[in-house]
């Protein structure tokens, strides 16, 4: 029978749950990040184009000016349904990122787990 030294138990608690549980905590705190400044991003450039958009509306003057101010809402339409659309992609790109990062570090956590128990 092997008697476990407390240098040695405090490897294995570090390597068992406090190193997991750090690894995790900067995953979360990576993907949080990301995902923060993603929909900032977002916001800024929709945002944006809200206030361009309602500017215009400020200049219509006569028939002409409305017809411009109309076909620019319509471009700024498409504009917002594209930027929406790859806001959308990358924010899933990000989600499948994390689930695959996470299934990693958990697996490497099984298998520690398991060469720590022999």
């Amino acid at each position: 029978m092997s008697k476990t030294t407390p240098q040695q138990a405090t490897e294995q608690f570090e390597s068992m749950f406090v190193s997991p549980a750090r690894n995790f905590g900067a995953l979360n705190l990576d993907y949080t990040e990301k995902l923060v400044a993603a929909q900032f991003d977002a916001l800024r450039a929709l945002s944006g184009m809200g206030l361009a958009q309602a500017r215009g509306w400020l200049d219509v003057r006569d028939a002409d000016s409305l017809k411009s101010v109309v076909e620019s809402q319509q471009k700024a339409s498409q504009d917002m349904g594209e930027r929406l659309r790859g806001d959308a992609e990358k924010i899933m790109s990000l989600g499948q990122e994390y689930a695959q990062k996470s299934q990693k570090l958990a697996e490497d956590g099984i298998k520690a787990a398991g060469v720590a128990a022999k």
